[in-house]
Formats: structure tokens, C-alpha cells, sequence
């Protein structure tokens, strides 16, 4: 076989694949269905050593600048799937040249907006979608980046303690740029407004179902959801002397929304200061790197709040017994007296239908209201048994979300 691969360390050697022959042609026992958007190029999947990859079959020049800009995006800290590698300079058994092929690790627990109407069972699945693809969006204007077709085909979707978080899976159309001009950032929501109202029809075509929503209304919404994430990210703001409190207000209004402020500009005005944001220092992430510095733990960022909300809780409790402890003991002790615990209270067969950080936040939302409901805090581990055998025996099983 003629083939060049370029790849990434830490995965498999790729080499025993049958790159000599066109993607669709492909017959390896290896090669698994999942759960999946619609492409307009020929995407298989491949199970090598029990982690899925995603095999994207398109002309040389397109995938060699894909892999860049995935890269780029990735080493930027910002939602995007794991590119591995790309294989070029492919022919067949008679020398005949084939497109080269894209790879990137399927998102464990991922979503194609598909599957969250037809069987996902999540509440208000419109308003999770709408919120997590302008955030997305948001996330890559801020990064100088221009999506050129964003979809919700083109995005994957994961569990955020109750929400969604957004993924960008294709990059075919995209440039990279120091800084979007307005014009730029308009144009990309123009498509994607344009792309998400066609789907939304598909969808409810497709499926027979009646999802509640207004295709064309829902374009126009994320536009709107958009432009307020975008003002609240970006906009100058004027303050008196006397109240530079709200400095720290915006501040913590931006940490809520899940972006960190790395710097700040603080200019002198007539009776006042005027705050000044770049958005090229305003990064996603506060709750999810502290987590991670804390316990080791990699979370989605609305699972990270809900997790220091709960380590915040215990904190307390230890305080209140023994006094004041160190950062480290007590994320340590956290983890192995709640958090693993828990997580071992769960059945194995069962652990799979959630990844552990998201079955974590439900068992805490079903201990708050079962706690609410019997007048008393009803204790983790009767949580846990009551979660278990009422709520998650129930869920479909996700790692994978294979076809069915």
C-alpha cells in the first residue's frame, strides 16, 4: 500500500487499516455503527483497541488544513473533537489516487442533535440546543475564528450537569483570522440562522414528531441568544468612582456564564473609569480548571460548578467539626468519602449510562428533592440507592450511543 500519515502520539499505529481502498468500500470487522449527523463527505467509524475513531474520507488539501485548524482550536482550550491524524497520498492496488482521510476520536458520551429528540428524554431540549451552539459560537468569534457552516450537524452535543455542552466536529469551511470584524461575525450567524432552520424542519419531517418548536422563530432566537452572550462578553461600561464594586460584579457575571477574565483595562473618563474587555483574553473554563487543580477530575464546566458547590458543602461540615484544613486535605478527603464513594454505590452494569461526573450531579439533584420532599436531608447513601433503582435504571445507556 502508498500512504503518508501524519498522527498524533498516543493512539494506535493506524497502519493495518486498508487505506487502499475508497472509505465506503471498507469492510473490517473493526468498523462499528454509532449514533451520527449528516455529512457530505463518507464518514465510517472504527473501533481500534476499545476507543471509537472517526474516519472522514475528503480531498488532500481540505484535510490537511482541517487537522491544522482542529489543532490550533484544541491548543486554544476550546470545544472541539480530538483530532489524531490524517492520512494522504492514497492509491489503489493499480495506483489510482483517493482522497485522503481525517481521523478524530468520537466524543465519549456525544450527542447528535438527532438523538436528543428522539431519544435522549431531556426537558426543554430547544432552549439546552439554543444556548449551547451560541456559546459555541461565541467561543470561537472570541478566538478569531470563522465557523462558515455552523450547524447542529456539524456539532456534537454532551451532558453539562442538566445542560448541554456544544462540540465543533467539522471545520471544512473555516479561517482562522487575528480578529473577526463585525461584518465577519455577522455573516457566520447569517449561516448558521440559515443551516439550524432547515435542519429543524428535517427533523421534525424525518421524525414524525411534533418537538414543540418553530423552526424559523428558533433560527432567530439563537441570534438573539447570540447577541446578548456577545454584548455581555464585549461591552464597555462606564462607572463612578465610588463604585468600582462593579468591576468585580462584571467579573462574576462572566464567570458565571463560564469565561475567565485574564485581564482587564481600566480607562480614565470624565467623572468615571470605562471598563475595557478584549475578548481575545476572555477564555472559557474558571470552574472546570479549578476542579481540575483541585481533585484531578476533567469535567464539563456546569459539572464543575455543581461539583465545588458540593465540595464548598463539605468544606463546611469539616470546618464546623475540626476546624480549618488545608485546600488539599480536604479535596482529597472529598473524593474518596463522597464523590468515589457514590460513584461506587452505583452497579457496574449500570455506570455506563453516565459518565461519572454527570451521574454525580443527578444523584445530588435527586437527594435535593427527595430531601425537599421528606422534610429532611435524606443522606447520600439513601440517595444514591434511591437514584439508582428509580432514575437511572431507566436511562439509555450513552458511552457510545451505538446505533441501533
Amino acid at each position: 500500500m502508498r500512504f503518508q500519515l501524519t498522527a498524533r502520539t498516543g493512539h494506535p499505529d493506524f497502519l493495518d487499516l486498508p487505506w487502499n481502498r475508497p472509505l465506503v468500500d471498507w469492510t473490517d470487522e473493526r468498523l462499528v455503527e454509532v449514533a451520527r449527523g449528516l455529512h457530505r463527505h463518507v464518514v465510517r467509524f472504527v473501533n481500534l483497541a476499545g476507543t471509537v475513531y472517526a474516519l472522514k474520507e475528503l480531498r488532500p488539501r481540505l484535510a490537511e488544513r482541517e487537522y491544522r485548524l482542529l489543532r490550533h482550536l484544541a491548543e486554544e482550550s476550546l470545544p472541539v473533537v480530538d483530532v489524531v491524524g490524517v492520512v494522504s497520498g492514497r492509491a489503489t492496488a493499480r495506483g489510482e489516487p483517493l482522497d485522503a482521510i481525517l481521523m478524530t476520536r468520537h466524543l465519549p458520551y456525544a450527542l447528535p442533535y438527532r438523538a436528543l429528540f428522539a431519544r435522549a428524554r431531556m426537558p426543554d431540549v430547544r432552549r439546552h440546543l439554543l444556548d449551547a451552539l451560541a456559546g459555541l459560537l461565541v467561543r470561537l468569534h472570541l478566538a478569531g475564528f470563522f465557523w462558515g457552516d455552523c450547524s447542529l450537524s456539524n456539532s456534537l452535543f454532551r451532558r453539562d450537569a442538566g445542560a448541554l455542552a456544544a462540540y465543533l466536529v467539522d471545520a471544512e469551511t473555516a479561517e482562522l483570522h487575528y480578529q473577526l470584524t463585525n461584518g465577519q461575525r455577522l455573516h457566520d450567524l447569517e449561516i448558521a440562522q440559515h443551516n439550524i432552520a432547515g435542519e429543524l424542519l428535517d427533523v421534525q419531517a424525518e421524525l414524525g414528531l411534533d418537538v414543540g418548536l418553530d423552526p424559523l422563530a428558533t433560527s432567530e432566537e439563537l441570534a438573539e441568544r447570540y447577541a446578548g452572550l456577545w454584548s455581555e462578553l464585549t461591552r464597555e461600561e462606564t462607572f463612578a468612582p465610588d463604585e468600582r464594586y462593579r468591576v468585580d460584579a462584571r467579573l462574576r457575571r462572566l464567570n458565571e456564564l463560564g469565561f475567565d477574565v485574564e485581564e482587564v483595562q481600566l480607562v480614565s473618563v470624565d467623572g468615571g473609569y470605562q471598563l475595557r474587555l478584549s475578548p481575545r483574553v476572555v477564555e472559557p473554563g474558571h470552574h472546570r480548571r479549578r476542579l481540575l487543580s483541585m481533585t484531578g477530575l476533567d469535567v464539563q464546566e456546569n459539572q464543575a460548578r455543581r461539583l465545588l458547590n458540593d465540595l464548598a458543602h463539605y468544606r463546611a461540615q469539616r470546618q464546623d467539626e475540626e476546624g480549618p484544613l488545608p485546600d488539599p486535605v480536604i479535596a482529597y478527603r472529598w473524593m474518596t468519602e463522597v464523590f468515589e464513594r457514590a460513584i461506587a454505590q452505583v452497579p457496574s452494569d449500570l455506570r455506563g449510562k453516565r459518565e461519572p461526573a454527570e451521574l454525580f450531579h443527578e444523584l445530588l439533584e435527586h437527594k435535593y428533592l427527595r430531601s425537599q420532599a421528606a422534610g429532611r436531608d435524606i443522606g447520600l447513601v439513601e440517595a444514591t440507592r434511591s437514584y439508582v433503582e428509580k432514575v437511572l435504571r431507566y436511562h439509555p445507556d450513552e458511552r457510545g450511543v451505538f446505533a441501533d
